[in-house]
Protein backbone atom coordinates (compact mmCIF):
# COMPACT_ATOMS: atom_id res chain seq x y z
CA UNK A 1 0.00 0.00 0.00
CA UNK A 2 1.70 3.37 -0.51
CA UNK A 3 2.23 6.28 1.93
CA UNK A 4 2.79 10.12 1.63
CA UNK A 5 3.96 12.27 3.57
CA UNK A 6 1.03 14.86 4.27
CA UNK A 7 1.05 17.87 6.67
CA UNK A 8 4.77 16.11 8.57
CA UNK A 9 2.71 12.41 9.03
CA UNK A 10 2.95 9.63 6.84
CA UNK A 11 -0.73 8.33 6.05
CA UNK A 12 -1.04 4.57 4.84
CA UNK A 13 -3.93 4.50 2.09
CA UNK A 14 -5.02 2.30 -0.79
CA UNK A 15 -7.25 3.24 -3.69
CA UNK A 16 -9.20 0.29 -5.57
CA UNK A 17 -11.74 0.72 -8.15
CA UNK A 18 -12.69 3.11 -10.20
CA UNK A 19 -16.16 5.68 -11.01
CA UNK A 20 -17.37 8.20 -8.60
CA UNK A 21 -15.13 8.29 -5.22
CA UNK A 22 -15.50 7.20 -2.02
CA UNK A 23 -13.44 7.85 1.51
CA UNK A 24 -13.23 5.45 3.52
CA UNK A 25 -12.89 6.49 7.15
CA UNK A 26 -12.63 3.62 10.20
CA UNK A 27 -12.94 3.59 13.75
CA UNK A 28 -10.95 3.82 17.10
CA UNK A 29 -8.34 0.80 16.82
CA UNK A 30 -9.56 0.09 13.48
CA UNK A 31 -7.19 0.18 9.87
CA UNK A 32 -7.72 -0.46 6.52
CA UNK A 33 -7.98 -4.40 6.87
CA UNK A 34 -10.96 -4.04 9.28
CA UNK A 35 -13.00 -3.20 6.76
CA UNK A 36 -12.99 -7.04 5.91
CA UNK A 37 -13.28 -6.66 2.33
CA UNK A 38 -15.93 -3.91 2.08
CA UNK A 39 -13.81 -1.80 -0.34
CA UNK A 40 -13.12 -4.60 -2.63
CA UNK A 41 -16.72 -5.12 -3.12
CA UNK A 42 -17.46 -1.10 -3.51
CA UNK A 43 -15.23 -0.78 -5.88
CA UNK A 44 -17.08 -2.62 -8.56
CA UNK A 45 -18.89 0.44 -8.73
CA UNK A 46 -16.86 3.20 -7.32
CA UNK A 47 -13.29 4.31 -7.06
CA UNK A 48 -12.92 3.77 -3.02
CA UNK A 49 -10.05 5.32 -1.31
CA UNK A 50 -9.17 3.89 2.07
CA UNK A 51 -6.90 5.36 4.94
CA UNK A 52 -5.49 4.04 7.95
CA UNK A 53 -6.17 7.46 10.38
CA UNK A 54 -3.45 8.78 11.81
CA UNK A 55 -2.35 6.74 14.63
CA UNK A 56 -3.62 3.65 12.93
CA UNK A 57 -2.46 0.82 10.97
CA UNK A 58 0.91 2.07 8.97
CA UNK A 59 -0.07 5.46 9.17
CA UNK A 60 2.30 7.56 11.53
CA UNK A 61 1.75 7.75 15.27
CA UNK A 62 3.09 11.03 17.14
CA UNK A 63 4.01 11.78 20.22
CA UNK A 64 2.21 15.01 20.39
CA UNK A 65 -1.43 14.12 21.38
CA UNK A 66 -1.95 17.90 19.69
CA UNK A 67 -1.51 16.26 16.92
CA UNK A 68 -4.33 13.98 16.92
CA UNK A 69 -7.16 16.60 16.94
CA UNK A 70 -10.14 16.24 14.77
CA UNK A 71 -9.73 19.13 12.49
CA UNK A 72 -5.84 17.87 12.01
CA UNK A 73 -7.56 14.97 10.62
CA UNK A 74 -9.60 16.24 8.17
CA UNK A 75 -6.55 18.55 7.19
CA UNK A 76 -4.49 15.43 6.15
CA UNK A 77 -7.78 13.87 4.47
CA UNK A 78 -8.35 17.09 2.29
CA UNK A 79 -4.40 16.73 1.61
CA UNK A 80 -4.36 13.24 0.50
CA UNK A 81 -7.49 14.03 -1.54
CA UNK A 82 -5.47 16.59 -3.11
CA UNK A 83 -2.85 14.55 -4.16
CA UNK A 84 -4.73 12.15 -6.14
CA UNK A 85 -6.85 14.73 -7.92
CA UNK A 86 -9.68 14.51 -5.84
CA UNK A 87 -11.82 17.39 -5.80
CA UNK A 88 -14.51 16.06 -4.24
CA UNK A 89 -15.76 12.55 -2.44
CA UNK A 90 -18.40 10.66 -1.13
CA UNK A 91 -17.43 10.48 2.28
CA UNK A 92 -18.34 7.01 4.74
CA UNK A 93 -17.27 7.50 8.71
CA UNK A 94 -17.69 4.54 11.38
CA UNK A 95 -17.56 6.04 14.84
CA UNK A 96 -14.90 8.12 15.42
CA UNK A 97 -14.24 7.76 11.43
CA UNK A 98 -17.39 9.54 11.83
CA UNK A 99 -16.68 12.21 13.90
CA UNK A 100 -14.09 13.08 11.78
CA UNK A 101 -16.35 12.92 8.53
CA UNK A 102 -18.62 15.20 10.41
CA UNK A 103 -16.27 17.79 10.82
CA UNK A 104 -15.25 17.61 6.74
CA UNK A 105 -18.51 17.80 5.84
CA UNK A 106 -18.76 21.07 8.28
CA UNK A 107 -15.28 22.65 7.47
CA UNK A 108 -15.14 21.97 4.09
CA UNK A 109 -18.54 21.24 2.44
CA UNK A 110 -17.29 21.60 -1.05
CA UNK A 111 -14.76 18.38 -0.76
CA UNK A 112 -18.21 16.09 0.60
CA UNK A 113 -20.64 14.88 -2.19
CA UNK A 114 -22.38 12.95 0.06
CA UNK A 115 -22.35 11.45 3.81
CA UNK A 116 -22.78 8.17 5.47
CA UNK A 117 -22.13 7.92 9.42
CA UNK A 118 -22.64 4.55 10.76
CA UNK A 119 -22.82 4.65 14.45
CA UNK A 120 -21.30 7.76 14.93
CA UNK A 121 -21.87 10.74 17.38
CA UNK A 122 -22.22 14.27 16.95
CA UNK A 123 -20.35 15.68 19.66
CA UNK A 124 -21.76 15.66 23.45
CA UNK A 125 -23.94 18.70 23.92
CA UNK A 126 -23.86 18.64 27.92
CA UNK A 127 -20.13 20.28 29.03
CA UNK A 128 -20.38 17.98 32.63
CA UNK A 129 -20.97 14.72 30.52
CA UNK A 130 -18.25 15.98 27.82
CA UNK A 131 -16.00 16.49 30.43
CA UNK A 132 -16.33 13.13 32.09
CA UNK A 133 -16.23 11.03 28.74
CA UNK A 134 -12.75 13.29 28.23
CA UNK A 135 -11.81 11.87 31.73
CA UNK A 136 -12.86 8.19 30.54
CA UNK A 137 -10.69 8.37 27.52
CA UNK A 138 -7.48 9.70 29.56
CA UNK A 139 -7.70 7.15 31.96
CA UNK A 140 -8.19 4.39 28.94
CA UNK A 141 -5.00 6.41 27.21
CA UNK A 142 -3.19 5.75 30.67
CA UNK A 143 -4.42 2.27 30.75
CA UNK A 144 -2.82 1.67 27.69
CA UNK A 145 0.97 3.45 28.44
CA UNK A 146 1.02 1.93 31.64
CA UNK A 147 -0.12 -1.91 31.26
CA UNK A 148 0.09 -2.26 27.62
CA UNK A 149 -1.98 -2.83 24.53
CA UNK A 150 -2.68 -6.96 25.30
CA UNK A 151 -4.56 -5.23 28.75
CA UNK A 152 -6.43 -2.23 27.03
CA UNK A 153 -7.82 -4.66 24.27
CA UNK A 154 -9.30 -7.24 26.74
CA UNK A 155 -10.56 -3.72 28.59
CA UNK A 156 -11.99 -2.91 25.34
CA UNK A 157 -13.40 -6.28 23.89
CA UNK A 158 -15.37 -6.26 27.01
CA UNK A 159 -17.33 -3.07 26.68
CA UNK A 160 -21.03 -3.61 26.33
CA UNK A 161 -21.09 -2.03 22.85
CA UNK A 162 -19.61 -4.56 21.29
CA UNK A 163 -21.69 -7.43 22.66
CA UNK A 164 -23.32 -8.48 19.86
CA UNK A 165 -20.00 -9.54 18.35
CA UNK A 166 -19.84 -12.70 20.00
CA UNK A 167 -22.46 -13.75 17.63
CA UNK A 168 -19.82 -13.40 15.14
CA UNK A 169 -17.25 -16.64 13.77
CA UNK A 170 -14.82 -17.14 15.79
CA UNK A 171 -12.57 -16.49 12.96
CA UNK A 172 -13.34 -12.87 12.50
CA UNK A 173 -13.54 -12.46 15.98
CA UNK A 174 -9.79 -13.43 16.15
CA UNK A 175 -8.88 -11.29 13.03
CA UNK A 176 -10.48 -8.21 14.62
CA UNK A 177 -8.31 -8.81 17.56
CA UNK A 178 -4.97 -9.44 16.38
CA UNK A 179 -5.90 -6.41 14.51
CA UNK A 180 -6.00 -4.35 17.58
CA UNK A 181 -3.02 -5.99 18.95
CA UNK A 182 -0.56 -5.15 16.36
CA UNK A 183 -1.85 -1.22 17.04
CA UNK A 184 1.38 0.91 18.29
CA UNK A 185 0.01 1.91 21.95
CA UNK A 186 1.19 6.06 21.42
CA UNK A 187 -0.98 6.08 18.65
CA UNK A 188 -4.15 4.77 20.51
CA UNK A 189 -3.60 6.58 23.78
CA UNK A 190 -3.10 9.71 21.84
CA UNK A 191 -6.28 9.07 19.20
CA UNK A 192 -8.14 8.80 22.11
CA UNK A 193 -6.94 12.21 23.44
CA UNK A 194 -7.74 14.28 20.41
CA UNK A 195 -10.42 12.30 18.67
CA UNK A 196 -12.30 10.82 20.96
CA UNK A 197 -16.13 11.29 21.30
CA UNK A 198 -15.46 14.08 24.17
CA UNK A 199 -13.06 16.19 22.64
CA UNK A 200 -15.82 16.60 19.57
CA UNK A 201 -16.87 20.29 19.60
CA UNK A 202 -20.75 19.31 19.48
CA UNK A 203 -22.25 20.26 16.33
CA UNK A 204 -26.05 19.65 17.39
CA UNK A 205 -26.70 23.46 16.46
CA UNK A 206 -24.96 22.92 12.88
CA UNK A 207 -27.19 20.62 11.90
CA UNK A 208 -29.12 22.40 9.35
CA UNK A 209 -25.45 23.29 7.55
CA UNK A 210 -25.75 19.28 6.71
CA UNK A 211 -26.72 20.74 3.06
CA UNK A 212 -25.36 17.50 1.07
CA UNK A 213 -27.47 14.24 1.09
CA UNK A 214 -26.53 11.91 4.40
CA UNK A 215 -27.41 8.40 5.01
CA UNK A 216 -27.43 7.16 8.70
CA UNK A 217 -27.16 3.42 9.93
CA UNK A 218 -27.70 1.91 13.12
CA UNK A 219 -27.71 -1.39 14.27
CA UNK A 220 -30.90 -2.79 15.64
CA UNK A 221 -29.02 -3.77 18.83
CA UNK A 222 -27.33 -0.11 19.48
CA UNK A 223 -30.06 1.54 21.51
CA UNK A 224 -27.66 4.75 22.04
CA UNK A 225 -27.22 5.00 18.19
CA UNK A 226 -30.56 4.63 16.75
CA UNK A 227 -31.58 7.33 19.29
CA UNK A 228 -28.61 10.01 17.93
CA UNK A 229 -29.54 8.76 14.40
CA UNK A 230 -33.53 9.50 14.28
CA UNK A 231 -32.94 12.40 16.38
CA UNK A 232 -29.93 14.00 13.87
CA UNK A 233 -31.43 12.87 10.87
CA UNK A 234 -34.31 15.24 11.97
CA UNK A 235 -33.04 17.67 11.83
CA UNK A 236 -30.66 17.77 9.20
CA UNK A 237 -31.75 19.21 5.30
CA UNK A 238 -30.98 15.69 3.29
CA UNK A 239 -30.76 12.89 5.74
CA UNK A 240 -31.95 9.74 5.59
CA UNK A 241 -31.96 6.91 8.76
CA UNK A 242 -31.53 3.24 8.13
CA UNK A 243 -31.92 0.69 10.81
CA UNK A 244 -29.77 -2.25 9.95
CA UNK A 245 -31.34 -5.88 11.67
CA UNK A 246 -29.60 -7.96 13.63
CA UNK A 247 -26.29 -5.61 13.81
CA UNK A 248 -24.84 -3.64 17.25
CA UNK A 249 -22.56 -1.02 16.60
CA UNK A 250 -19.82 -2.67 14.08
CA UNK A 251 -22.34 -2.81 11.17
CA UNK A 252 -20.42 -3.70 8.42
CA UNK A 253 -18.85 -6.40 10.27
CA UNK A 254 -21.78 -7.80 12.16
CA UNK A 255 -24.13 -7.58 9.15
CA UNK A 256 -21.89 -6.85 5.70
CA UNK A 257 -24.39 -7.34 3.42
CA UNK A 258 -27.31 -5.09 4.65
CA UNK A 259 -24.79 -2.25 5.09
CA UNK A 260 -23.20 -3.10 1.48
CA UNK A 261 -26.94 -3.02 0.07
CA UNK A 262 -27.73 0.33 2.08
CA UNK A 263 -24.41 1.98 1.28
CA UNK A 264 -25.10 1.38 -2.26
CA UNK A 265 -28.07 1.84 -2.44
CA UNK A 266 -27.70 5.40 -1.39
CA UNK A 267 -24.24 6.27 -3.49
CA UNK A 268 -26.45 4.94 -6.72
CA UNK A 269 -29.32 7.22 -5.46
CA UNK A 270 -27.02 10.71 -5.56
CA UNK A 271 -25.25 9.77 -8.22
CA UNK A 272 -28.12 9.30 -10.69
CA UNK A 273 -29.43 12.87 -9.10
Amino acid sequence: MPRERLNDVDINYEVVGAGCPVLMLHGFTGSIAAWQGIPQKLSREFRVIVVDMIGHGESSAPADPARYSIPGAVDDLQALLDRLNVEQTAVLGYSMGGRVASEMALSAPERVSSLVLESSGVGIDDQDERAQRAASDEALARLIEEQGIEAFVDRWEAVPLFASQCQLPERVRRQQRELRMAQKPVGLANSLRGMGAGMMEPVSDRLQKFTMPVLYLAGEYDEKYREIGEVICARMPDASYVEIPRAGHTIHLEQPESYLEAVISFLRQIENE
